[in-house]
């Protein structure tokens, strides 16, 4: 068993997913993620600016962000969103306890501002989910410091030692 599998359905138990409906995004979630990729979170969330859209199904692992959404009226499973997380920018998120939510917001590489609501059974969830996303994208999306190599037009400050030396002569 990989990665993938071990950690999938414990993080799908712990939200409290039913069994129907995690076996039914299985399919598109495995073509997303890879099988060494340990899950963070799997959640049910909704998308605020478009609440009749239909059910979405949010994947976090330790690379990916995936979210499945499925159409109200045929069921229907379509791919929304598939992407690595340092190709996401502006990553915020709110967690709202008294309304047992937490918002999420990124913006995609190509542009579109993605935000989703996922809601919690208790208000101690909120701060759970509050540390995953913490986990996920303060402390493992480090930018690199940025290095310079050389600038061109810079003269050396010592001069670079001959390569080669001429033979004393005898």
């Amino acid at each position: 068993m990989d990665v993938f599998s071990r950690t999938f359905l414990p993080a799908a138990a712990e939200t409290g997913l039913a069994v129907q409906t995690v076996s039914r995004h299985m399919p598109v979630f495995r073509q997303c993620v890879g099988s060494g990729d340990a899950t963070i979170l799997v959640a049910r969330c909704a998308r605020p600016d478009r609440p009749v859209d239909g059910d979405y199904l949010l994947l976090l692992t330790h690379r990916r962000l995936v979210v499945t959404q499925q159409t109200r009226v045929l069921h229907r499973l379509r791919l929304h969103l598939n992407t690595e997380l340092r190709e996401l920018s502006n990553v915020t998120w709110s967690p709202d306890p008294r309304a047992q939510a937490v918002e999420l917001a990124a913006t995609a590489i190509d542009g579109v501002r993605e935000r989703f609501v996922i809601r919690t059974q208790h208000p101690k969830q909120v701060w759970q989910l509050d540390t995953l996303l913490h986990h996920a994208f303060r402390t493992r999306l480090r930018k690199p410091e940025e290095r310079v190599v050389a600038t061109i037009g810079d003269a050396p400050a010592v001069a670079p030692a001959p390569l080669l030396r001429p033979l004393p002569t005898r």
